[in-house]
């Protein structure tokens, strides 16, 4: 018999994707909306706009870590309440867990005699490994990791931010916001493409997705600060 061959799949890419491409869309969508929103009000100075860019980028990645630290904080508790008592429930009716993984093998197609057999050399392996991946669904690859998300996030929201303040940095400040909209939007596209070829979808649609709500957020912005007309 040939040795099996191992498959990737992209599947399994989703957790950090998804959180890699929130961090890194928000890092350039807000902060660099916040950039043209000031720039764009009468009387804005050049420290102005880079003192609320700062503000944003710093304040936002605090955030996104925050956020991702506290709910992914939940989801772990969850989980760990979850296999305490799935633990609590083998030791008090092994034969009652077993019948239950079996009913679960029995529901993916697998014959009665059978799913009885799995369930039970599953058990003798590994119990609580098991009924934590069949029953509860707790994989490894997308077992929460409150501390790894929070860094992550963090780190996903600096980089996708700290290119937009280097142009506002640079660049006069009379095309402060044309010429971070125009790096904010090259940005998304060139993040949608990375995602979608990431995750193996169409790259077209991803990066229009993000470039036309990069686009609102940066329109919305701009005009309110140019209707506000609050010298910062």
């Amino acid at each position: 018999m040939s040795e099996p061959v191992a498959e990737h799949h992209l599947v399994h890419r989703t957790g950090w994707l998804r959180a890699a491409v929130l961090g890194a869309n928000d890092g350039i969508i807000s902060v660099s909306s916040l950039l043209v929103g000031v720039a764009a009000a009468p009387g804005a100075t050049h420290g102005g706009v880079l003192l609320a860019g700062t503000a944003a980028l710093v304040g936002g990645a605090l955030s996104m870590a925050a956020g991702e630290y506290v709910s992914v904080s939940s989801q772990a508790d969850t989980e760990q309440a979850d296999l305490a008592r799935e633990r609590l429930e083998l030791a008090r009716a092994p034969e009652q867990e077993r019948a239950e993984l079996a009913a679960i093998y029995e529901g993916r197609g697998v014959t009665p005699d059978v799913a009885f057999e799995v369930a039970t050399q599953m058990m003798a392996h590994d119990a609580l490994g098991a009924h934590r991946r069949d029953e509860l669904g707790i994989s490894d690859e997308l077992a929460a990791r409150p501390i790894q998300a929070a860094l992550s996030s963090a780190a996903a929201f600096f980089a996708g931010a700290i290119l937009p303040m280097l142009v506002a940095t640079f660049v006069p400040r009379a095309v402060t916001g044309i010429a971070v909209s125009s790096c904010a939007l090259v940005m998304l596209a060139i993040l949608g493409a990375i995602g979608a070829r990431v995750g193996g979808a169409r790259i077209g649609p991803a990066m229009l997705r993000v470039v036309f709500w990069g686009l609102i957020a940066m329109g919305v912005t701009g005009a309110i600060g140019r209707a506000l007309g609050t010298a910062v």
